[in-house]
């Protein structure tokens, strides 16, 4: 299994073949779910080669928004996934767990498995951290883009019905990042109590 050719693929095809449009799914948004992959791993006790498969599934989660489309990206990462990671020394029991891993990212997620549970809290880390409203903003202008939303009252109460649906899966983030996210669901609920 070459990891490092694998990353440095899809890497470059991400860099390469993303919308501009794509303010939230861009290229760090990759590299954000991959470093918050590989500190809840860490945390969580994973290491070897479901470490590997997990950080793969990382850079792949969102290879599908290469077709510049929302609905259906986990779908086409996995078609993308059974085709190029293969020709990286990736065995078919590779990559069936790695499109598990993508497939439990869809909203809502549905993790069946500790690398599943790991990269479905990695991909909505930011809901518990400082940088929340930051990144929410670019979800929000993403989403605007894509005519999926049209103001912000709508967008307060997507995110309020959102966070009030959405449940950390690993201890580690269940513990460091679920009560950050319940203040910033409390800020939202007051703020669309104003509308």
């Amino acid at each position: 299994m070459d990891y490092r050719s694998a990353k440095q693929f899809i890497l470059s095809k991400l860099r390469d073949e993303l919308s501009d449009k794509l303010y939230y799914h861009g290229l760090h948004h990759t590299m954000d779910v991959l470093r918050m992959a590989k500190e809840i791993a860490a945390s969580e006790g994973v290491v070897g080669r479901d470490l590997t498969l997990l950080k793969t599934a990382a850079l792949f989660h969102d290879a599908g928004f290469v077709k510049d489309k929302h609905a259906g990206h986990e779908h086409e990462g996995c078609l993308m996934v059974q085709d190029l990671l293969p020709r990286f020394g990736y065995t078919p029991e590779d990559v069936k767990a790695i499109c598990g891993m993508i497939m439990a990212t869809k909203i809502p997620q549905s993790p069946t498995n500790l690398l599943e549970e790991i990269i479905c809290d990695a991909d909505l880390d930011y809901l518990g951290r400082d940088d929340f409203y930051r990144i929410g903003d670019s979800l929000f202008e993403e989403l605007r883009e894509y005519h999926l939303i049209h103001d912000e009252q709508e967008w307060n109460r997507l995110q309020v019905s959102f966070l009030s649906a959405h449940k950390f899966h690993t201890l580690t983030n269940k513990s460091l990042r679920e009560p950050v996210k319940q203040m910033y669901l409390e800020d939202l609920k007051g703020l669309v109590a104003t509308y």
